[in-house]
């Protein structure tokens, strides 16, 4: 009996786990707008929202670099050294988005950001 017991709970937890899960899994999980990263890094900024914009690009390209397989994908952004400095790359960004591509605006952040680096820090053609 402890067993036929212990079997419909087990059974019960799962069956509420998948219901669970599939609730969450029809849930629209918001994406950072290129809007709403430009409104975090331009300056002036509070130290809240600079931390935010610094965390945020960094993760951006530093995933790009941890991510990319050269023998894969081919490499679409190349930095020369010495690299410019942060800040203004952020700058130019918030430029780009605020002025140039407007339109990109309600974009994801992070595909954003990418193409911009990828235009300001071309590869050289082989």
């Amino acid at each position: 009996m402890k067993k036929l017991s212990f079997t419909l709970a087990a059974a019960s937890a799962i069956c509420a786990a998948a219901l669970t899960f599939n609730a969450n899994a029809d849930q629209k999980i918001p994406v950072l707008s290129a809007q709403e990263l430009v409104n975090h890094c331009k300056l002036p900024a509070s130290p809240d929202s600079r931390s935010y914009c610094i965390g945020y690009t960094t993760a951006i390209y530093d995933t790009y670099l941890a991510t990319r397989h050269p023998q894969r994908a081919k490499n679409t952004i190349c930095v020369k050294q010495p690299a410019p400095k942060r800040d203004e790359v952020i700058a130019d960004y918030v430029q780009f988005i605020s002025q140039t591509a407007p339109m990109l605006a309600n974009d994801p952040a992070a595909g954003t950001f990418l193409s911009f680096l990828s235009m300001r820090f071309p590869c050289a053609k082989k």
